[in-house]
């Protein structure tokens, strides 16, 4: 049990010295346009604070982790001759044992970090259908004419706190229906979430945004939603939707 617990001590440091000194040299190298400062700062920084970290870990554990008994007197021999002077009482060395709070705290750091590795691996897209492709028309309302140039429509996906940006068909990315202009976009999904939500940004327009009805692991649909206003505006941008799956 010592050496599981002095292992996971060690473990925690040294996860606790690989992020911490990665995000130190990230927060000190200032702005990181193309993210080339955070890998580096990552894989090749981050590396060594690992090794430093699992060492205080383990001294930790030596140090904390490990309690004494309390001494207790032993009796003096009986075996010497009668006229002997007595030894007195001899201390017996001191045992070692596990401090409780210091476990309880490991144990609970450890059982959080394992959490949080099965439910971001059960949130993976690999388990059930893979990336998955939202694809999306907005009906603007009538008489608004879409932006002349494709790079003036921004879409975001918020997914669960995951924000991922949408794409624009190219030179297909205006239609009509009836009198009214639609936009077409598709965005992907990557992972499980129960809370979606959708933002749509263009000029002369302000932000409109629109929460997606879709089950945590959600299956394809064969049909696009029915149109949703962003608001009870009269003029609100409507939305629709369709899911397909890559496999």
């Amino acid at each position: 049990m010592r050496i599981v617990l002095g292992f996971l001590s060690g473990f925690v440091g040294m996860l606790a010295g690989w992020f911490g000194l990665a995000l130190l040299v990230i927060a000190l190298a200032g702005p990181d346009r193309d993210g080339g400062i955070a890998m580096g700062a990552f894989f090749n920084i981050g590396p060594l604070g690992a090794l430093v970290g699992f060492g205080l870990g383990v001294w930790l554990f030596v140090k904390f982790g490990l309690v004494g008994r309390g001494a207790a007197p032993a009796a003096a021999p009986t075996s010497e001759p009668a006229g002997a002077p007595s030894p007195g009482a001899a201390v017996a060395p001191t045992a070692k044992r596990i401090s409780r709070p210091f476990a309880v705290v490991v144990l609970a750091i450890v059982g959080s970090l394992a959490w949080w590795g099965w439910y971001e691996f059960i949130r993976s897209p690999y388990l059930t259908h893979g990336y998955m492709n939202l694809e999306l028309q907005f009906r603007l309302p009538p008489g608004v004419s879409p932006p002349a140039e494709e790079k003036d429509v921004r879409i975001l996906l918020d997914e669960g706190g995951r924000f991922w940006p949408g794409n624009v068909d190219g030179g297909n990315w205006r239609a009509h229906q009836d009198d009214r202009a639609v936009i077409l976009a598709r965005v992907t999904m990557s992972y499980k979430a129960w809370r979606r939500a959708v933002t749509l940004s263009m000029p002369g327009a302000p932000d409109q945004s629109w929460s997606i009805d879709l089950p945590n692991d959600p299956d394809p649909t064969l049909d696009f939603s029915g149109w949703r206003p962003s608001s009870s505006a009269p003029d609100a941008i409507e939305m629709n939707y369709r899911l397909t799956a890559d496999r």
